[in-house]
């Protein structure tokens, strides 16, 4: 690829990379703050409320799939961009600056739900935003390696939380994290989407979005448009459901199972998720670029195979891992697993729809799908845990699986689509009646 294709997959990454720093540090720091909320008492209760609120968020984003993926059609892909960074920086300073429930009673908790909805509108035209960026800014041979560095950038974004994290376990008493720590990387968060804003203010727009005329159709970013094309948008959130539940199982929950359940302490939990990590985005580019290969089915089919049939014994090994190694290995296998689909869902998503269509179509059923099953992972998961049948959690990521495997198989290959020759379906006419005589 050029230096021009370089400069946009840098910037566009860049930004998605402190969106969703701000998003999983909510996650990170969650069993620091959870008790500063909510009226003391039973600890994984107060967990579940904070994750509740966490899970809020993620219905918001259909809402933001819909308003930033309509401005990414209409207005362009930069305009979009610009705009959830701008959401997510005000979000991150409403979670430094909210009050505990010490001093304002469940006036902290009302901060923290609306910060949590101003993230989630964010993130919800943060993912088509820079997936459709992505995909419409590379080479179009190399889709599927320059699409995967959203995930290298979503990645980043959560090792620079985690690193954070840990280096604030090793530097900061157990107390001090509770009582102000928490708030240090949400002030973080804020800073560097000011520097991202700055960015994106001079990044330069598509060349598949300019050459299409897409921004001189008057039905662009429409729900009417978005219609035409239902059939690809039920496909998007089939393909979703497993692979976002798998994702946030194996990110944001693993932190919290390995200490709550496998019963490490937490530096130790931080830093399995920190080196499974790390691993997990540098092969990112790898699979993506194979599928430029050999085809986006492939891989999404044998993550959706792995993840059925390895999750149980996976997710119960790991509840006895115990120590370091063991504990990384699981995480890393389940993690290679899961990059069959993270390499390439951008992409292919970004494949099914014309340019007119493309941010919308892929934000908001996308959006939908998260919510249900995204969203909605790790409470589902502490709600197995609390009714003291936390096997049925890994049951349930297998069979969400298995569900995506069925229409893995039966999509079409979208490698060798032409972005520009994606075509809006004529609604069909009836037939004018024939005049009687």
């Amino acid at each position: 690829m050029g230096r021009e294709h370089w400069k946009k997959i840098w910037v566009g990454s860049a930004g998605n990379m402190v969106e969703w720093f701000d998003w999983f540090v909510y996650a990170t720091f969650a069993v620091y703050f959870a008790d500063a909320f909510f009226p003391k008492g039973n600890e994984t209760a107060n967990l579940m409320n904070t994750m509740g609120i966490f899970a809020v968020g993620f219905f918001m984003r259909p809402v933001g799939g819909w308003l930033l993926g309509r401005i990414g059609d209409r207005k362009g892909r930069k305009a979009a961009l610009t705009l959830t960074v701008t959401l997510m920086s005000a979000s991150a300073i409403l979670i430094a600056i909210a009050p505990t429930y010490a001093v304002a009673g469940y006036g902290g908790v009302a901060v923290l739900l609306v910060a949590r909805l101003l993230q989630g509108l964010s993130v919800g035209g943060e993912y088509a935003a820079s997936a459709t960026y992505l995909t419409e800014a590379s080479d179009p041979k190399k889709r599927g390696f320059a699409s995967s560095f959203q995930y290298v950038s979503m990645t980043a974004g959560q090792l620079l939380g985690l690193g954070l994290q840990i280096v604030m376990q090793r530097n900061l008493s157990d107390a001090a994290l509770h009582s102000w720590g928490w708030r240090v990387p949400f002030i973080v968060g804020a800073l560097g989407a000011a520097v991202v804003f700055y960015l994106r203010r001079s990044m330069l727009e598509t060349e598949v979005y300019e050459d299409s005329g897409a921004a001189h159709d008057a039905d662009r970013g429409t729900l009417k448009a978005l219609w035409a094309h239902k059939r690809e948008a039920l496909l998007v959130m089939a393909l979703t459901m497993g692979g976002t539940v798998a994702y946030y199982t194996y990110t944001t929950y693993l932190t919290k199972f390995l200490s709550k359940s496998a019963g490490m302490d937490k530096s130790t939990a931080s830093l399995v998720s920190f080196c499974a990590l790390f691993v997990f985005m540098c092969i990112q580019p790898l699979a993506g670029a194979l599928s430029d290969r050999i085809g986006r089915r492939p891989l999404l089919i044998t993550f959706a195979v792995g993840s059925a049939f390895l999750t149980v014994p996976i997710m119960t090994m790991l509840k006895h891992a115990g120590t370091f190694w063991p504990a990384f290995g699981l995480a890393l296998l389940a993690l290679v697993v899961v990059t069959g689909y993270t390499s390439i869902n951008a992409c292919v998503k970004a494949e099914l729809f014309p340019t007119g269509i493309r941010a919308l179509g892929v934000a908001l059923p996308y959006a939908i799908a998260n919510a249900l099953f995204g969203g909605t992972a790790e409470y589902v998961a502490l709600w197995f845990k609390q009714a003291g049948i936390e096997s049925g959690f890994y049951w349930y990521v297998a069979g969400c699986a298995a569900v995506s495997l069925v229409v893995y198989l039966s999509m079409r290959e979208t490698r060798d689509i032409d972005l520009n020759r994606i075509k809006v379906e004529p609604r069909r006419t009836q037939p004018e009646p024939v005049p009687s005589n």
